[in-house]
């Protein structure tokens, strides 16, 4: 049979690019990585013998071949969809399962909570399993099967087997005690190089993205620890009100809410928000259930307020 040596999902790509016209958005309605859809790309035009897609200044332009097959495909894709609606698993929710997350603990102070209240509402026989990502993509795991989710804002080079999302982006906030003898009304470059500085980074390393930002602009701070959890520097500060820390603004604004003793400061310099992206092996993007966590998690980190933490 001819369809035996044929990769169909190459098919629903060409599908979306041809709607799309443009390769980034392709990419993110595809969940892939651009270098992923152009190597699915030069595999679908060896297959047809056709560029098929041509750059062009604003995205990139059809030939008539690819003109040819969308018609065909017009009519097959939403078969193929509606054959695929018809064999989903109705029940998937009622599931004795177990969701296995490699992630941090801001993830876990954050949204868990409330994922869980979702979770538990349509699918009470779910469990979560929480782990440390320390610092680097489970790669073996979510191959293995020994990890669904990977959620962090640091996974770059996914191989084409991983699938990633956007989830949100943080920006960073100060946290410092009222009591701190550099810092008056306002923080100001001069005082917060002053500091010393706790670092929160998930190997625990005394070097983040923060310090290698200043280091940019010819510029150090004074680091004395390097944390790996977003909880301790707020208790760190109460007993030592010289010591500052950068950290996620829900993080900062969490921890003055519940400490008169602290507050928040923007951020003299500008740092980069961090991008937060959630990353699932080909193997279970299928999955209903497993599909549906997905979009539970991008929900809630989208929409979960800094008071939830209180």
């Amino acid at each position: 049979m001819n369809i035996l040596r044929r990769d169909l999902n190459l098919l629903l790509l060409f599908h979306v690019l041809y709607q799309e016209r443009n390769a980034s958005r392709a990419a993110k309605l595809l969940s892939i990585s651009q270098p992923a859809l152009s190597h699915k790309l030069n595999k679908l035009r060896d297959e047809w013998g056709d560029p098929l897609f041509i750059k062009a200044p604003r995205g990139l332009t059809p030939t008539p071949k690819a003109h040819d097959l969308a018609r065909q495909l017009g009519e097959l894709i939403p078969d193929l969809e509606s054959f695929y609606s018809t064999q989903i698993e109705p029940d998937f929710q009622h599931r004795d399962d177990r969701i296995i997350i490699y992630t941090h603990d801001y993830f876990e102070m954050c949204y868990l909570a409330h994922l869980l209240d979702n979770v538990k509402q349509s699918a009470p026989n779910v469990r979560f399993v929480i782990r440390n990502t320390r610092g680097e993509l489970p790669r073996n795991e979510l191959e293995n099967g020994q990890c669904d989710l990977a959620i962090a804002g640091f996974y770059t080079d996914l191989p084409d087997t991983m699938r990633q999302q956007f989830i949100g982006e943080k920006p960073y906030r100060v946290l410092s005690s009222v009591d701190n003898p550099h810092i008056g009304d306002s923080l100001d470059l001069e005082a917060y190089l002053k500091c010393e500085h706790v670092v929160i980074s998930v190997t625990g390393d005394l070097v983040s993205d923060i310090d290698l930002h200043l280091e940019q602009q010819g510029l150090k701070r004074n680091v004395v620890a390097g944390l790996s959890s977003h909880l301790s520097p707020m208790h760190l500060i109460q007993y030592r009100p010289e010591m500052i820390s950068t950290c996620f603004d829900h993080v900062a604004n969490s921890a003055a809410a519940q400490n008169p003793k602290l507050r928040v400061h923007e951020p003299p310099i500008e740092i980069p928000n961090v991008r937060l992206f959630q990353v699932w092996h080909e193997r279970t993007h299928a999955d209903p259930l497993r599909r549906w966590i997905r979009q539970l998690i991008a929900q809630v980190s989208q929409t979960c307020p800094y008071e939830a933490l209180l």
